[in-house]
């Protein structure tokens, strides 16, 4: 398996004591691809999950990438914020056949763990055997059970770098802006 490229070791502090994103980092597929395999590794050395649940949205493709490699069910919940620094919701819970299984919950990244902490209270509230928590990149102070990569940069994911605007496909504007201006702050 190739080396992962390395981790700046410098830290920014942005506004509200946030590590400010120091550049871009673009995952591609096949880069993406590796990182599924080293979690779906890590996780099989030290758990055995009974169910994967990935958190939609971008949580579920890692989620059923490492659940597919694992060869366990996977399943999904859906968690949305309605606005920017809002308080995430749940949409669509956990399926009950989370109850009485070892569980993995899956996200794509974990910055404060708000996300991740509605999830794993949602789970438990099912009463699983027991639940670990995965992301493929941590990026702030909360800790997961697993991850692929501790990352500080803003990062493009290959699955939602094009939307639809217009009824063309183009860079997601978000994402155009930090390629063009990738420091902190923007």
């Amino acid at each position: 398996m190739p080396p992962f490229p390395p981790v700046p070791p410098q830290r920014r502090t942005g506004s509200a004591g946030h590590k400010a994103p120091h550049g871009v980092l673009q995952v591609d597929w096949p880069f993406f691809g590796e990182l599924c395999r080293a979690l779906a590794l890590k996780i099989f050395r030290e758990y055995d999950p009974e169910v994967v649940i990935g958190i939609a949205k971008a949580g579920v493709i890692p989620g059923a990438v490492v659940a597919s490699i694992l060869q366990r069910d996977f399943a999904s919940i859906a968690i949305t914020c309605n606005a920017p620094g809002a308080a995430p919701t749940v949409i669509a819970g956990p399926p009950r056949l989370v109850t009485g299984k070892r569980v993995l919950i899956v996200d794509e990244t974990c910055e404060s763990g708000s996300t991740m902490k509605l999830a794993l209270a949602a789970v438990r509230d099912l009463k699983p055997a027991a639940v670990k928590t995965a992301v493929s990149f941590k990026t702030g102070s909360y800790k997961p059970d697993f991850y692929a990569l501790e990352n500080e940069n803003f990062i493009i994911l290959p699955w939602d770098r094009e939307v639809i605007i217009g009824g063309e496909i183009v860079m997601r504007p978000d994402y155009a802006e930090k390629l063009r201006d990738p420091g902190p702050g923007n």
